[in-house]
């Protein structure tokens, strides 16, 4: 019986408290574990289905915090309780790497790995397996890190943005270039100039790598953090080694992986890619990809009616009868005897009346 050379596993990262669709997403039960489309599926359960059939469940990893620890085993329940690891404090996304990768590889050593954000929306799941296909591939073969580059459509200033070097494609991988560098958000105007560039592409956060690569590459640039979870292999899949992380990892500096590691090393990649992708980070967002009806209204819920209304996001889906006139351009959402009525032009004030 054969068995891998290069065993493909998947990291979700579902740490995020953010409440950005409040009264839907709150504190307690954060976007990545809502059904935000009406679909019956999460977030992360989306995030979960797009991968069935490249990677079996047992290799599946999430990482997240202590407080979501039941919510993740009940919404991902083919995932082994094992493999969901939890943080005992927020720090950012290298620490929260580099703890998976030390797991696994202690499991084990020449896996290779797809790391991924728990709340982003994917549209067209048979380009994306094609994609991570192509570049686990590529990974499995070489010490290359790969980032994916979403094709912008947009001159888009809520998103990073990666600069390729388009000029030669790597010679294992027509499809993969070099990366230049990373730039920040951009203002509106920069935005436009990345746009017409056509060597700009928006930074996903989603990574491909082999799990030593990763390892070797936190230990040249992140010595203090590597040697943390260095420290911790003697416990990895052990009764202590919740204890241990418990202890250890607050001492992680709280920093990216972005800065720690991608504009850093030297085998930076991307892989340029269009799967419908969003990270769905404002009811504005969920407006633009939702679908709509004639009037440019989304509605979600079973018993909406609208009349005389526009451009307007209603996600009602309690099981009440609902009933609106005459807006244009608001956002009324429900959860949990919560009525949120807003101006989805102003949706930026939502985290100050969420906190009242």
């Amino acid at each position: 019986m054969s068995t891998k050379i290069n065993p493909n596993h998947l990291v979700i990262m579902a740490g995020g408290v953010g409440s950005r669709f409040w009264p839907m997403s709150t504190t307690e039960c954060p976007k990545q574990f809502i059904d935000v489309f009406g679909t019956g599926r999460t977030f992360i359960q989306m995030t979960f289905d797009r991968f069935k059939g490249l990677i079996p469940p047992e290799n599946v990893w999430v990482v997240t915090s202590q407080k979501y620890a039941d919510i993740v085993a009940e919404q991902l329940p083919d995932v082994p309780k094992s493999n969901i690891l939890l943080e005992p404090c927020r720090r950012n996304t290298a620490p929260c790497i580099a703890y998976v990768s030390w797991r696994i590889k202690s499991k084990d050593p020449k896996a290779n790995l797809v790391i991924t954000p728990a709340d982003h929306l994917v549209t067209d799941v048979v380009e994306f397996q094609r994609v991570i296909t192509s570049a686990l591939n590529f990974t499995a073969e070489t010490d290359a890190i790969v980032t994916l580059g979403m094709n912008p459509t947009r001159p888009e200033t809520g998103y990073g943005y990666i600069q390729a070097d388009l000029q030669v494609p790597s010679l294992r991988n027509k499809e993969i270039y070099r990366v230049d560098s990373f730039k920040e958000k951009p203002d509106y105007q920069t935005a436009v100039k990345y746009l017409k560039s056509k060597e700009f592409f928006w930074n996903s956060g989603i990574f491909i790598w082999n799990v030593s690569t990763i390892v070797n590459s936190l230990r040249i640039y992140e010595p203090d953090i590597s040697r943390i979870f260095e420290d911790l292999l003697p416990y990895y899949g052990t009764e202590k080694e919740q204890e241990m992380i418990d202890q250890q990892f607050p001492k992680c500096e709280s920093i990216s992986i972005d800065y720690a590691v991608m504009e850093r090393a030297d085998e930076i990649f991307v892989f340029p890619a269009d799967f419908g992708w969003s990270d769905v980070g404002t009811w504005g967002s969920l407006h633009t990809l939702a679908p709509k009806d004639n009037q440019g209204n989304n509605v979600i819920g079973e018993n909406v009616k609208l009349y005389e209304s526009r451009d307007c996001v209603v996600h009602t889906t309690e099981e009440k009868r609902v009933v609106i006139q005459g807006l244009d351009g608001y956002i009324v959402a429900e959860k949990d005897n919560t009525l949120l009525i807003c101006k989805l032009a102003e949706e930026q004030r939502i985290k100050e009346f969420s906190a009242e």
